[in-house]
């Protein structure tokens, strides 16, 4: 069993920068990939990006590539998603997961939750 606390949302101008942060508990923690998705009110979850167990490769959805940069402390069971240059569409609640991430036969990264947090808030004023 893995339990997930986010942290690190909160309100910001557009071109702002936010780091969220995401405790793991649970003694197998390492042995997860992590992930982040979003979701929007009356939209689906959305996959944000992902770090596998070792931390040696990562995962970006299209749409935060070049702005985001998720990594991971293994001995502070901790997750972290630096997102740069916000845009008011970033806005959504953040979700932290812990799972698998993977790429489809189409190039398409993604991420197999088997945890998830109870998220945080991130806004992004213009």
């Amino acid at each position: 069993q893995v339990q997930l606390v986010e942290s690190g949302g909160g309100l910001v101008q557009a071109g702002g920068s936010l780091r969220l942060s995401c405790v793991a508990s649970g003694r197998t923690f390492s042995s997860y990939g992590m992930g982040w998705f979003r979701q929007t009110p009356g939209k689906e979850r959305e996959f944000v990006a992902a770090i596998t167990w070792s931390g040696s490769s990562t995962y970006y959805a299209d749409s935060v590539k070049g702005r985001s940069t998720i990594s991971r402390d293994i001995a502070k069971n901790t997750v972290y998603l630096q997102m740069n240059s916000l845009k008011p569409e970033d806005t959504a609640v953040y979700y932290c997961a812990a799972g698998r991430p993977y790429t489809d036969e189409a190039g398409i990264n993604g991420f197999r939750a088997t945890y998830w947090g109870q998220g945080t808030q991130v806004t992004v004023s213009s």
